[in-house]
């Protein structure tokens, strides 16, 4: 089923992409929850239009996005957690955790926006990407130290 999306939605596209998916996702979740819109040639030519009148807004969400990532440059996150005497921390750090740290150094980013390439469960310097925009992504260091 191909459908175009309305709002940026993870493992999946980014606003105004045309993707393809599994019928009963793209009709069960994505349509009725208002994310995307079935892409036939009237919501094609729509959403064409649309991006072609948005182009000059979106340049600026780039350049936002792009110095926000400069601005964050090769910043070093601390996160302090319960951990055990091995060095294993009692869960794991969150993408909420390091939100609120980097909200704490004075830059916004959302959760959902933070993505790990693998859980965060030991003390010591993880890395983890965060999704800025479309074509801007950074990656900073978590450094997780144990009380």
């Amino acid at each position: 089923m191909e459908i175009i999306l309305k709002e940026d939605v993870k493992g999946v596209g980014y606003k105004n992409d045309t993707v393809s998916v599994k019928p009963g996702f793209g009709r069960n979740y994505l349509i009725p929850q208002g994310l995307a819109i079935i892409a036939n040639n009237s919501n094609k030519k729509q959403i064409e239009e649309n991006i072609r009148q948005a182009a000059h807004k979106a340049e600026k969400i780039i350049q936002d996005a792009q110095a926000l990532a400069a601005s964050i440059g090769e910043l070093v996150v601390t996160i302090n957690t319960k951990a055990g005497e091995s060095g294993k921390i009692f869960g794991a750090v969150t993408a909420l955790q390091i939100s609120d740290a980097l909200k704490d150094k004075g830059f916004e980013v959302d959760r959902k926006r933070i993505t790990f390439k693998e859980a965060v469960k030991n003390v010591g310097e993880h890395t983890v990407l965060l999704d800025l925009h479309k074509n801007v992504k950074h990656e900073i260091t978590v450094n997780v130290v144990g009380e």
